[in-house]
């Protein structure tokens, strides 16, 4: 049994959402110039490739790994968070880095919200009444009723509720299946659905943007190998609240090298979403 081990834990946390929002910037340069399908559905071919590479190194190889007694449940999973990434990738394009991402921190308040619904788990008053300011946030970020509310905003929250979903489901496959089942049917069942749709849209890519298209595939399987690594040395509960840090980071290069702007609405709204975000996850330790 591996001895955890918090600090170094939280480096790799911190070291993966670097990772992730580096990832999130070269997809809104691509997203930009070319479909959005043909760039998830070459990114998806990368992350299959390492999906089946990570699991052959494991005991019983690839057999093992894809041994599940829950197929459909785990074929949805794949095909709902391959869809989702196609959904946020979309929002980094028509909203940019900054405002999608402050929406999309709202995440952990929808699985809270839908734990009880769909997992059947009990949310205390505490954790409704933080989901509730949560979601004053995103309120405020939004301004519903203001005449320059851009419709785009909604994407960025719909991709909050995919990703909520498939959070929440790969919480029910895992009473049955490993981790590395689930990681091994997202990655495949994502890379064949990703194929299927987005060959209908290739586009010629120019040789600078191949150079920008392996980097983005390198960004992802680095990316997922440091979450692996991640949850191998730390508990989840501890390192969990620094995944908030891919908000700072890809805002960052929103600001940096998209000269994207940062409203003061956005800031107020995502400092509540985020310390909403913290409080419940502080619950969740304290009810476990």
């Amino acid at each position: 049994m591996q001895t955890k081990n918090t600090r170094l834990g939280i480096w790799l946390m911190v070291a993966t959402t670097l990772v992730f929002a580096a990832q999130d910037g070269i997809s809104r340069h691509l997203a930009s110039e070319y479909n959005v399908l043909m760039i998830v559905m070459i990114r998806y071919w990368f992350f299959a490739a390492f999906v089946v590479a990570v699991a052959a190194r494991k005991a019983g190889g690839v057999r093992a790994a894809a041994a599940t007694r829950q197929p459909f449940l785990q074929a949805f999973r794949g095909v709902l968070l391959a869809l989702e990434i196609c959904v946020m990738v979309s929002a980094f394009v028509a909203l940019g880095l900054v405002e999608s991402h402050a929406i999309f921190a709202s995440y952990p308040l929808l699985i809270a919200a839908l734990s009880g619904p769909v997992l059947g788990e009990g949310v205390g008053w505490r954790r409704w009444a933080a989901i509730g300011v949560g979601f004053i946030g995103v309120l405020i970020i939004l301004q519903p009723g203001i005449a320059v509310f851009a419709i785009e905003a909604l994407i960025p929250l719909t991709s909050a509720l995919m990703f909520a979903l498939y959070g929440l489901l790969t919480r029910y496959a895992a009473r049955l299946d490993s981790t590395a089942t689930s990681f091994f049917w997202t990655g495949t069942v994502g890379a064949v659905v990703m194929t299927v749709i987005g060959l209908w849209f290739w586009e010629p890519m120019s040789a600078p943007d191949w150079g920008w298209m392996g980097l983005l595939c390198l960004t992802g399987a680095g990316g997922h190998w440091l979450l692996i690594r991640t949850y191998e040395v730390a508990e989840a509960s501890a390192v969990q609240p620094f995944a908030y840090l891919q908000l700072v980071f890809a805002s960052a290069i929103g600001l940096t090298v998209f000269s994207e702007a940062l409203r003061p609405n956005v800031v107020a709204g995502a400092a509540l979403v985020v310390a909403a975000g913290l409080f419940t996850l502080w619950r969740e330790r304290v009810r476990k």
